[in-house]
């Protein structure tokens, strides 16, 4: 019963061929197709207007240079929201649940930050290694502690993600297979369950939406602290 649990997290295959890369190209059919009009309908609008007040709330702690950015970190919002949000639906799969994707995500734009510091900036950059005033015994450390903590941050970035949206999901499938186990023994405690698990899924809507964000949010401060 407890390997059943984590089955939703295995990449469905069909004829020996995982369906990965099709359900992350999914969502791509939810965006608005090209027309030789700026708005078509109140859906593009209302996309518009999201996009727009995303780009906004990343692009505003970042300088002019940091600005050319804006299409790569808007998009990944954009992508990471659809991917989760569609994977609290039901007999569907959600590949931001796999870590080697979230890591395939994390590990190339927190290094491209990074290069971009150490080429536009490389004092400050390595500045932030070994903070002003630190006595002179203590700096073998600091550098050591600085240097990991800078490693170790697409690998918070990735982990950070998974963990959020697996938990959110055991717990909806384990609060279901309750309710549906207590449905003809205890049906007032079923439907007592039935309530908690659609507060469960009206938080992992918010949890799905926060998590993408701060993944976004995460890697536009790691950009601010290079440009």
């Amino acid at each position: 019963m407890n390997l059943s649990f984590f089955d939703q997290f295995t990449s469905p295959c069909l004829l020996g061929i995982p369906l990965i890369l099709l359900s992350m190209l999914f969502p791509a059919l939810l965006l608005p197709t090209l027309d030789n009009r700026w708005i078509t309908n109140r859906l593009a609008t209302l996309q518009l207007w999201f996009v727009h007040l995303i780009t906004k709330q990343l692009m505003m702690p970042l300088n002019k240079a940091g600005h050319k950015w804006a299409l790569i970190l808007t998009s990944l919002m954009t992508f990471l929201l659809t991917i989760n949000l569609l994977g609290l639906l039901p007999y569907t799969f959600t590949p931001t649940t796999q870590l080697s994707m979230n890591m395939a995500l994390a590990f190339p734009l927190w290094l491209a930050t990074l290069l971009t510091g150490l080429r536009n900036q490389p004092s400050a950059s390595l500045g932030h290694l070994l903070p002003e005033g630190t006595p002179t015994p203590l700096i073998p450390a600091l550098i050591m502690i600085e240097t990991t903590s800078l490693l170790i941050r697409p690998l918070a970035l990735g982990v950070r993600l998974t963990a959020n949206l697996t938990a959110g999901h055991l717990l909806i499938q384990l609060i279901s297979t309750a309710t549906t186990a207590l449905l003809p023994i205890i049906p007032t405690v079923s439907i007592l369950t039935t309530l908690i698990l659609l507060l469960l899924t009206i938080l992992e809507v918010a949890v799905a939406m926060i998590q993408a964000y701060v993944f976004v949010l995460l890697l536009s401060l790691y950009l601010q602290e290079n440009i």
